[in-house]
């Protein structure tokens, strides 16, 4: 008979394949939903304590919610339209200037609005994008992806899974540039290379950049884009206090939502129904899955093995640790993984390099696979909204190329910055 702790291992793991494979096309959060739902119904998890567990996602929730009512808003009044219009215009019949501008907007967005921000306000801009250009999508629709991930470390808020690894060890502003802005540059270039070279066949030639009519900036259009503006400076200074970004993103996409709404007179039935609620009960059922796992002893153990490692040769274990956070984060999604992460360096007082190391893990490493990161599965479901679909097995081919590089270069900056 099976014991509780090989039982909660074999209902993640095939939870976690579920979200993975999606069998019979089942939407990511059925799987993990039904994980949760089992470790309960078997005992071996009470019901009060999974509560627990979706509650520590509550800052979480409130953030998603916050940036994907921004995005609908966005998405409802044309500003998309008007900036595919504008990236057109600018890629001068290029569609590799075209990408780059794509890259370099993804950068800009991922590093002041995080990156789910990037996976949902930016892909159905770069999806309007390319149907304005007539080009092949997927190759600006990776850019959008991988570039969400690759630059989720240059700022606190870049991502929401630095806040839950360093927690109150949080390194003042300033600090937290000086480590952390070197491996980030090398991670957003080298992606970059990869990707610019694996889809040279797509990116040659040229691109329509006529239109039909003239896409305008209309007054709500501008309003929503203010409205993501001072997202991002309320994210920053948020992030500067100390504080949480969940309810100030919340906030911010309410204000910005009921004025667009209370302008046009329209009712909001139509951008409540629009939005992904999906996406928060794959979270929560995450959560309660890593808790689970919590449960069974693995993570104090880990803790006392990454201590006794980081006593014996602190620059190994960095390194050993970021590539095996890394990879581990498209196991079970890198911000459970930043749960354990945190629960983990903590116990073991983990240095600023091996807990950094671990960051760059968390946060690059999902480059690899589609569900490695919550904003790579937002990116999905956007793609999905759009009539596009990426398989697992064409993501993890293409993450396979992109992701190991960067992360090696990644490290080894870091080990460069940290004495």
């Amino acid at each position: 008979m099976l014991d509780a702790n090989t039982a909660t291992w074999g209902i993640a793991g095939l939870a976690t394949f579920g979200v993975i494979a999606r069998p019979w096309n089942l939407p990511e959060y059925i799987w993990a939903v039904t994980g949760a739902v089992l470790l309960v119904a078997f005992g071996l998890l009470s019901w009060q304590d999974a509560l627990i567990a979706a509650g520590k996602g509550t800052d979480v929730y409130f953030f998603l919610v916050g940036m994907m009512l921004l995005a609908e808003i966005a998405r409802k009044e044309g500003l998309f339209d008007w900036l595919a219009q504008q990236a057109v215009k600018h890629s001068r019949h290029s569609a590799s200037r075209l990408f780059a501008i794509v890259y370099a907007v993804g950068t800009v967005v991922t590093i002041f609005l995080s990156n789910d921000a990037t996976a949902v306000v930016l892909t159905p801009a770069v999806y309007a994008a390319t149907r304005a250009a007539k080009v092949e999508p997927l190759p600006y629709l990776f850019a959008c992806a991988f570039i969400a991930n690759a630059a989720s470390f240059v700022l606190p808020i870049s991502n929401p899974a630095n806040l839950v690894v360093f927690g109150e060890r949080m390194p003042p502003l300033l600090e937290w540039l000086r480590y952390f802005g070197l491996p980030s540059v090398a991670a957003i270039v080298v992606t970059f290379v990869v990707l610019r070279i694996s889809q040279r066949e797509c990116l040659r030639g040229k691109i329509d950049s006529a239109s039909d009519q003239a896409v305008m900036l209309t007054p709500l259009a501008a309003l929503a884009a203010a409205g993501i503006g001072a997202t991002a400076i309320v994210l920053l200074t948020s992030s500067a206090l100390g504080m949480d970004l969940g309810l100030p993103t919340f906030a911010c996409g309410m204000v910005v939502a009921a004025m667009v709404l209370l302008v046009t007179r329209q009712s909001p039935v139509a951008v409540v129904r629009d939005i992904s609620w999906s996406v928060l009960p794959l979270v929560a059922g995450l959560f309660i899955l890593v808790e689970g796992l919590n449960r069974t002893g693995v993570l104090p153990a880990l803790a006392e093995q990454l201590k006794q490692a980081a006593a014996l040769s602190p620059h190994a274990t960095a390194w050993g640790s970021g590539v095996i956070t890394a990879f581990a984060s498209n196991l079970i999604n890198n911000l459970p993984m930043g749960l354990i992460a945190a629960t983990t360096t903590q116990a073991a007082q983990s240095s600023l390099h091996v807990t950094g190391a671990v960051l760059i893990g968390v946060d690059l490493g999902p480059n690899l696979s589609v569900t490695g990161s919550l904003a790579t599965i937002l990116w999905l479901i956007a793609l999905r909204r759009e009539g596009e679909h990426v398989g697992a097995f064409r993501f993890l081919k293409l993450g396979i190329l992109v992701m190991p590089p960067a992360l090696i270069l990644a490290l080894f900056a870091l080990a460069l910055m940290v004495p």
